[in-house]
Parts: C-alpha cells; sequence; structure tokens
C-alpha cells in the first residue's frame, strides 16, 4: 500500500478538492493530480469521477475513505501517545518496594503523584529486601524503594532519601518497657519478626554474631510488617524495627521503647535503580516527587 498516496487521496477528500489539498498540504496542485492517478493505477481501482469541475468518489472511494480515516485517526493517536510518553504524561512504572516504604511511605508520595499524572499508571510489588533486589535486576520493575540497612548491592544505583533510628519495641505492660537495659537481655526475649530476606532481621542477627551472642529467638514469624507490630501490641514478645513505622504507636502509649546500651542504628531509605540506565520520563517524574517528599520528612 503506497502510504503517501493514501495521504493524498483521503486530503482531497478531507479538503474538498485538489486545489484545497494542494495549498494545506504546499505541494503543486499538478503534483497531488497526478499523484492519485498513480495511487489509482496501483490499486487497480477508480477512487474519483469527473463531474464537470468537480471530482465526485466512486462507491470504492467512499469505502476506501472510511478506511483512511480510521488509519489515520489511529496515527495521530500513536503520535499524541508517543508525545505523551515523552513528556512524561503517560507510561506504566512498576515499582517494587519493601515493606516500611511500601505501607508508610509509598501511599501518601503515589496519591501525589496520581493527582498530577492521572493517566501514568502505577503497579507496586510489596516484598522483602531480597527479592526487591531480584526484582529490579531482573527487570520485573524499574524502581526499588528501600528501607533497611544501606547494604549496596552489585548493579543498583542508590539515591538516598533520609534515615531514621531503629528501635526496640515492646508492649507497654512488659518489664522492659522504657528501661534501659543491656543487649544480652533483650536479645534472650522472643521476637516477632518478618520472613528471612528481611534486612532487618538479618541486621538483628547481624548485631548479635558482632557481640558475640547467640541469634535471637524468631518465635513468630509474618510475611507482612503490620502484622508483627500487632502482635506485639497485642502483649508477646518484642520487636526490633524503624522508628518511622511504631513512633506514633509509641508516643501514643500502644507500644514502649527499650533503650538498649551501645545500640544506635540507623535505617536508610532510597530510591534505587539499575546503575547505568535512564529511567522513563514518567519514572524520572516520580522519583524527582519523591525525593521532594523526603526532603521535606528531612526539615
Amino acid at each position: 500500500m503506497n502510504l503517501h498516496g493514501l495521504r493524498l487521496f483521503h486530503a482531497i477528500v478531507r479538503y474538498g478538492g485538489v486545489t484545497r489539498a494542494a495549498e494545506e498540504l504546499n505541494i503543486s496542485q499538478p503534483a497531488v493530480s497526478s499523484q492519485v492517478k498513480k495511487f489509482e493505477r496501483e490499486l487497480g481501482i477508480q477512487l474519483f469521477v469527473s463531474e464537470g469541475r468537480r471530482l465526485v468518489l466512486t462507491d470504492a472511494g467512499i469505502q476506501l475513505t472510511g478506511y483512511a480515516e480510521r488509519l489515520f485517526m489511529l496515527e495521530q493517536d500513536v503520535e499524541n501517545f508517543v508525545q505523551d510518553f515523552r513528556e512524561g504524561k503517560k507510561g506504566l512504572i512498576r515499582l517494587t518496594a519493601t515493606y516500611l516504604p511500601s505501607n508508610f511511605l509509598l501511599p501518601g508520595w503515589i496519591a501525589r503523584f496520581k493527582q498530577m499524572h492521572e493517566e501514568v499508571e502505577i503497579a507496586v510489588s510489596t516484598t522483602n529486601t531480597r527479592m526487591a533486589f531480584d526484582q529490579l535486576l531482573r527487570y520485573e520493575a524499574e524502581i526499588a524503594v528501600y528501607g533497611g540497612s544501606g547494604i549496596t548491592h552489585a548493579g543498583v544505583q542508590w539515591d538516598e532519601l533520609f534515615d531514621d533510628e531503629m528501635w526496640f519495641v515492646v508492649h507497654p505492660d512488659h518489664p522492659y518497657a522504657g528501661k534501659e537495659i543491656e543487649l544480652h537481655e533483650m536479645v534472650a526475649e522472643p521476637f516477632i519478626m518478618r520472613e528471612e530476606g528481611s534486612a532487618t532481621r538479618e541486621r538483628l542477627v547481624s548485631l548479635c554474631t558482632t557481640n558475640n551472642l547467640a541469634a535471637p529467638r524468631i518465635a513468630l514469624q509474618f510475611n507482612g510488617l503490620n502484622e508483627t507490630i500487632s502482635a506485639v501490641k497485642a502483649g508477646y514478645g518484642a520487636n526490633f524495627i524503624s522508628s518511622l513505622v511504631v513512633k506514633e504507636d509509641v508516643q501514643q502509649g500502644r507500644l514502649a521503647r527499650v533503650f538498649v546500651r551501645g545500640v544506635q542504628l540507623r535505617n536508610t531509605v532510597a530510591v534505587c535503580t539499575r546503575a547505568g540506565e535512564v529511567l522513563s520520563p514518567a519514572a524520572q517524574h516520580l522519583v524527582k516527587l519523591i525525593r521532594q517528599e523526603a526532603a521535606l520528612m528531612n526539615r
């Protein structure tokens, strides 16, 4: 199919004649006429008949006009999509996140992003640290939002946003609530933690190893952050967690902090991408907003 010929044919129909079509396309009138005749010969179909000085569509021309209109409308849709995609107005962002940012940061950040970029689709996967980086490096996600110890990972570009303290928390009626104790006393308590692969859990184990202590006893394990907190609120065990998650519960008396001598660990929240790659325009806009929101939290 000679698309140039089809475009000239469509222009004649659209603008009501060869003269006006030539003016709109900035092509000479004889060139338009000869190209359309050539197009008719290539198709083996007569598209116009002359009535005096007027060109009138044949039945075949009328039917072809419908196809041409749909084709060029689709072409315009493609051009609009490409333009919107380049400007970050459309697209699909696949984002993976660890439980901390997914539960306590991303809902608000994404809501604000969607208010400004309604037509951008966002698919969020919540998982542990190990799986988040696996998804990023397997191209199952374009962005990973991480909350943890700030570990390095080959092939991953880090953009640290802020950090906060790691706290030991228990039920307010626990004997250690609000007290300062030694690390060996704290880790003798039963812990409620996330599954293996959680950076926080691995960090607690590493803390014990560094201090020549036995690994903590994980008495209950959940594949979710809120579940571990709820269990401690219910009156059993202890948790080691980002203060960002439990600060409000501690302030309102639903949980209590335990102060452990010599332990002052911090938790890093970061946006991670594949090293050396350029994000899609929409993803660039999202990362920019996340940085802005994180900067407000740091004030």
